[in-house]
């Protein structure tokens, strides 16, 4: 008899499906009809056996036909476990969830319409679950497993990707991947993987992104470097900052200057550290961050996340979210060492789980008896393999504890013209922006290749469309990046080396 997950599997469509839906949306003025596709790309492995089935919502300018030269651009969440219903339902695609303030959104029904700040005016959008997400599943005697790791979901993709560019006739269209948290892990080794199979990108899009899990290891203390501008950032929100200057990118530059420095070298002594080299970085972290010298000094100078979320507003019995630091919460215990709950995810998740429930089956009309799994982690016995085979290792030296930035550095010295755009918010505590800028400043990449690689930077968390302003801003950011993408792309001559560094690792927009 079969197991209720093995019946799950059972269910997945081998045959391609799609329904499809016109629909308009205006843009600067100008309106535009698409039509949007919901449906499922069957992957197969080199023999053509079937062995998952990739669910995808794809949005396609109308009156363009196959073969075109217009862009395309693959979009997915992260986790590693996430449906990509998220940016689906809150980024560029041309119909979203409209959110306001960083406060919980209220129950049904949802705002849900036209977006304006869409990107479908400069690109065609396909959005694409991971298997085991969603309603992306394995096939036939096909195994969870088989899909659950770095290199194995990136190989999905890798497949989904070329048989939807196949399937539609998209071979010659300028293609782009936009990734977003783990997405981005994802997306530094597909763009290398896509190139390895002959399709060259144009461009790659990082959305709060964490490309290097080394980090994260117990022991080592770049990860309290790393967090410690946006410690800065959430307290000048709250106003928990001394001498609280009058913006945040301020505060920031002020945070990025003494971790470089100060901090760093505190860090490094260890036990060793003398006391009062102790007392003056901590009195200084306290002017920086809102925290006590005190606390600091318990704490050794580091400041483990979940310690900074209840500490902050601890007078006021509030913590601060982890996906957006925006957002406050209430716990049971507010004497307690960390949140019960993620006040943030908690704010938003049931206003995203339903509006896009409803939009896919009542607006898309997409019909399955598969439940939509919000994530990978819902299934029993859910294990993500992290080792990972980046390029210029020899064989059997597989990663640990993976990181991509390496393979996208490979692509990108491989493809002089593949731009790289790092989108961060200030508030996001899940991926801070400051270790994006460490990860993606060790890619060792020679002057003209920096150049293709920019950061900005928005007044948001970890999901930064949530933000209205931070979304008009991404728009007109990305709207810029891919027109320059296009023209390198279409010159005769590849792109000139810089005098200088263009791409200042850190740099702040005006």
């Amino acid at each position: 008899m079969k197991s209720e997950a093995e019946a799950a599997w059972a269910n997945a469509p081998v045959a391609e499906t799609e329904t499809t839906h016109r629909d308009a949306v205006t843009i600067n003025g100008r309106r535009y009809g698409y039509t949007a596709s919901a449906g499922t790309l069957t992957i197969r492995d080199i023999e053509g056996k079937p062995t998952a089935s990739m669910f995808y919502t794809a949005y396609t300018l109308d009156g363009v036909k196959p073969g075109t030269k217009r862009p395309v651009t693959f979009l997915y969440n992260g986790g590693p476990g996430s449906p990509s219903f998220w940016l689906r339902m809150g980024s560029f695609a041309p119909i979203r969830l409209r959110t306001t303030n960083p406060e919980f959104i209220r129950p049904a029904p949802y705002d849900v319409g036209p977006n304006p700040d869409s990107l479908l005016d400069k690109t065609d959008l396909v959005f694409l679950d991971a298997i085991g997400t969603g309603y992306s599943r394995p096939l036939g005697d096909m195994k969870p497993a088989q899909f659950y790791g770095v290199d194995e979901d990136v190989d999905a993709f890798a497949k989904g990707i070329l048989r939807y560019v196949t399937k539609y006739g998209r071979w010659m269209s300028p293609k782009f991947l936009l990734g977003e948290s783990y997405g981005t892990l994802r997306s530094g080794a597909l763009a290398y993987q896509l190139q390895d199979r002959g399709m060259a990108l144009n461009g790659v899009v990082l959305l709060s992104s964490i490309m290097n899990y080394g980090y994260r290891q117990p022991g080592l203390d770049q990860v309290y470097l790393n967090y410690f501008p946006s410690y800065a950032a959430t307290a000048w929100y709250h106003n928990r900052v001394q001498n609280r200057p009058v913006d945040v990118a301020t505060i920031v530059a002020e945070a990025r200057e003494f971790a470089n420095g100060p901090y760093m070298s505190a860090l490094a002594k260890g036990q060793l550290i003398p006391d009062a080299e102790r007392d003056q970085v901590a009195n200084r972290m306290s002017q920086l961050i809102g925290l006590s010298p005190e606390f600091i000094k318990r704490a050794n100078l580091r400041i483990d996340l979940p310690r900074f979320q209840k500490e902050l507003l601890r007078s006021d019995a509030r913590t601060v979210g982890r996906f957006d630091s925006r957002y406050t919460g209430i716990d049971t215990d507010a004497a307690g060492e960390r949140p019960e709950t993620d006040a943030s995810s908690d704010a938003i998740s049931g206003a995203y789980i339903a509006s896009f429930n409803d939009y896919v089956s009542t607006t898309l009309g997409y019909k399955t008896d598969l439940p939509y799994r919000l994530s990978a982690r819902d299934a029993a016995g859910f294990t993500w393999n992290w080792k990972h085979d980046a390029p210029g290792r020899g064989q059997g030296q597989s990663q640990n504890n993976p990181n991509t930035a390496i393979d996208l550095a490979a692509a990108m010295r491989a493809n002089p013209y593949l731009k790289v755009l790092s989108m961060n918010g200030y508030y996001d505590m899940a991926t801070p922006f400051f270790g994006t800028e460490n990860d993606l400043g060790h890619m060792m990449l020679e002057r003209s290749q920096q150049a293709n690689l920019q950061f900005t930077y928005y007044p948001a968390g970890h999901m930064t469309y949530l933000n209205p302003e931070a979304l008009r801003r991404m728009k007109a950011d990305l709207a810029h990046w891919y027109d320059d993408a296009l023209s390198d792309a279409l010159s005769a001559t590849p792109p000139v080396p810089p005098s200088g560094n263009s791409a200042r690792l850190g740099q702040a927009p005006n």
